[in-house]
Formats: C-alpha cells, sequence, structure tokens
C-alpha cells in the first residue's frame, strides 16, 4: 500500500497543473535574438506558447541580460506579453537576481516554465538554480535556442540529466488545458493550429 501511493505522489509531482505554475521568458533582446539559430521558428513557437499563458492566466516573469549592452526585450514579444515589465540582471542564471528571486517566491508557484536564450547559458543556469532552489523547471524545448545549435543540444540533455522537466510548448499547453471541450480548450486549439 505504502509503495503505491509514494508512487502516486511521484507521478503528480511530474504532472504538471496550472495552479501550481509561473512562465518565465529569459532574455529575448534586440542584440541577441537577431543570432540565434532558427530564430523565426523560435518566435513562431514562444508567440504561441505566451499567449497560451495569458489565456490561461500563469503569471509571467521577464528578465532582460544588461539591457543597456544587449537592448530591449524585442518588440513581438513585448507585445505577447503586455503588460510588459521586466526583471534587469547582470547574472547568467535568474535566480542569482534577488529582484527576480523576490518575485518569484511571491508567486508561490512550484513550477516554473521556462522559454528563452541563450538555451546552454541564462537558461541553463537558471533551471540548475532553480533545480537548488526546491522549484522544479520545465523546459519548452521549442521556445529556447541559442546561436549554436550543439550548445542547445547538450544544455537539454544537462538540465533532463539533472532533474528538469524538457517538453514543448503544444505539449505543455494542452497539459495544462487538461480537457477537450472547455473554453480554454477552444483557445489553445486555436492558437496551436
Amino acid at each position: 500500500m505504502g509503495d503505491t501511493w509514494e508512487k502516486n505522489q511521484e507521478s503528480r509531482a511530474m504532472r504538471i497543473f496550472k495552479e501550481e505554475c509561473s512562465g518565465l521568458v529569459v532574455d529575448i533582446q534586440e542584440r541577441l535574438f537577431p543570432v540565434m539559430d532558427k530564430k523565426e521558428q523560435f518566435l513562431k513557437r514562444i508567440l504561441i506558447l505566451l499567449e497560451g499563458l495569458k489565456a490561461l492566466k500563469i503569471p509571467l516573469l521577464v528578465t532582460e541580460q544588461y539591457s543597456r549592452g544587449l537592448g530591449s526585450t524585442i518588440e513581438p514579444v513585448k507585445q505577447a506579453l503586455e503588460p510588459y515589465v521586466a526583471i534587469e540582471k547582470i547574472a547568467f542564471s535568474c535566480f542569482d537576481e534577488p529582484a527576480f528571486s523576490g518575485a518569484l517566491g511571491q508567486l508561490g508557484s512550484k513550477k516554473v516554465i521556462i522559454s528563452g536564450i541563450e538555451a546552454h547559458v541564462c537558461v541553463l543556469q537558471t533551471a540548475m538554480d532553480l533545480l537548488d532552489g526546491g522549484y522544479i523547471p520545465v523546459v519548452v524545448a521549442d521556445c529556447i535556442t541559442s546561436r549554436c545549435p550543439e550548445d542547445k543540444t547538450t544544455a537539454i540533455e544537462r538540465m533532463r540529466a539533472s532533474g528538469a522537466i524538457i517538453t514543448t510548448s503544444e505539449s505543455i499547453l494542452f497539459e495544462l488545458v487538461r480537457v477537450a471541450g472547455t473554453d480554454d480548450f477552444k483557445t489553445i486549439s486555436r492558437l496551436v493550429k
């Protein structure tokens, strides 16, 4: 009996429920975005993800790495995030920025749905620090990118091996919806078509 209960609890911990989530958009900035691998495909997927998370009322945090040098968040992402407020950082890991860790703590979310750039630097270090901080990073593989595809692939492998959940934008949105036939389901279905 005890073993079954423990397995059910572990399984539930791996399922993703919208009530326990927040979203994180990492450093999709003017001087970084143009040099990213498959940037147009990445942008299309991230906009779908952000619209879906907003429709599902998932709170979103946004960071910018040294915006004075790297510019602001790119305009299409800013528009998708309205109202747009970014947390400035100089540390690669978002979790090392007190304004971010404080804002995340106030949300009370246990799972953090992560998108952004670069996969092998800021996204990776943030995911590792979230794990160390007792959070569960949910890394949306088609909503992260790097300049070099091998860097992204290696970062995903490392995050998965460390305990992060790896998913895709369509998969996470339908997991958050849970059932067909609802208004949320119809909204998400329209977005992913």
